[in-house]
C-alpha cells in the first residue's frame, strides 16, 4: 500500500466519520431498542448496520454509472455535493440534525408501541444511509482515479460501519458515560469539520468546472 491509498483513507474515513455521526445516532439508538431485551438490541445494531453498508456499498459502486446516465460532470456533483454536506454541517452545528433525529425516533414510537423492527427505518435509512453519506459515497468513488484509491475509499466506508456497529452494541452504557452535553459537543464538532470539508469540495468543483487556474 502506497502513500496515496493512506491519504484517500485519511480524507474518506475522517468525511465519512463525520457524516455517519455514530456518537450523535447513538443515543437515538438506545432509546428505540430500550424497550427490548440484550439479544433485541444485538440483532438491532446488526441489521441496521447490514441495511445502511448495503445502500451505501450500492450507491459507491454503481453511483459514477448513474452519474454518467445522467450526463452529469464530476465537477458539477462535487460542488452539489459539496453544498449538501455545508448545509448539512450548518444543522450539525445547531444541532437541527439532532432534533429531527429525535422527533422521527420519537414519531416512530409514537406509532409503534412495541416497535418490532427499527433497523430499517429509521436507523438503516435515514439516520446512517442518508442523502449526505450516499452523496459522498458517490463522490469519492466517482473522483477515484485508481483501484488502489478506491479501495481506500471502500476501506473507509466499511471501518466507518464497524465503529457504528461496536457504538451500536455498547449504546447504553456509552449514553450514560458521555451524557446528552458531551454528546451535543462532539457533534457540533464534527459540524465545523465536515463544513471545512465541504467548502473544499465546492471550490473545487468549482475550479474544476470553469477551468480556473487550468
Amino acid at each position: 500500500m502506497t502513500g496515496d491509498f493512506f491519504s484517500v483513507f485519511t480524507a474518506s474515513f475522517v468525511t465519512f466519520f463525520v457524516l455517519i455521526d455514530a456518537v450523535g445516532v447513538a443515543p437515538i439508538f438506545a432509546s428505540l431498542t430500550a424497550r427490548g431485551d440484550a439479544r433485541y438490541r444485538r440483532e438491532m445494531a446488526w441489521k441496521s448496520i447490514f441495511v445502511a453498508s448495503l445502500i451505501i456499498f450500492g450507491f459507491a459502486f454503481f453511483g459514477a454509472w448513474l452519474l454518467q446516465q445522467l450526463k452529469i460532470t464530476i465537477d458539477a456533483f462535487r460542488a452539489a455535493g459539496g453544498v449538501l454536506l455545508f448545509l448539512i454541517a450548518l444543522d450539525m452545528v445547531f444541532e437541527k440534525r439532532t432534533e429531527r433525529r429525535e422527533t422521527r425516533a420519537d414519531e416512530y414510537l409514537e406509532e409503534h408501541e412495541k416497535p418490532d423492527d427499527v433497523s430499517v427505518f429509521p436507523i438503516g435509512i435515514p439516520m446512517l444511509a442518508g442523502p449526505g453519506s450516499i452523496a459522498t459515497a458517490m463522490l469519492f468513488m466517482s473522483q477515484s482515479a485508481s483501484w488502489e484509491q478506491k479501495g481506500a475509499v471502500l476501506s473507509a466506508i466499511g471501518v466507518n460501519m464497524l465503529l457504528c456497529l461496536v457504538v451500536f452494541l455498547l449504546a447504553a452504557p456509552l449514553v450514560k458515560a458521555l451524557g446528552e452535553s458531551v454528546a451535543g459537543a462532539i457533534t457540533r464538532i464534527f459540524g465545523v469539520i465536515l463544513a471545512a470539508l465541504s467548502t473544499q469540495l465546492i471550490i473545487d468543483g468549482i475550479i474544476g468546472a470553469f477551468g480556473i487556474g487550468g
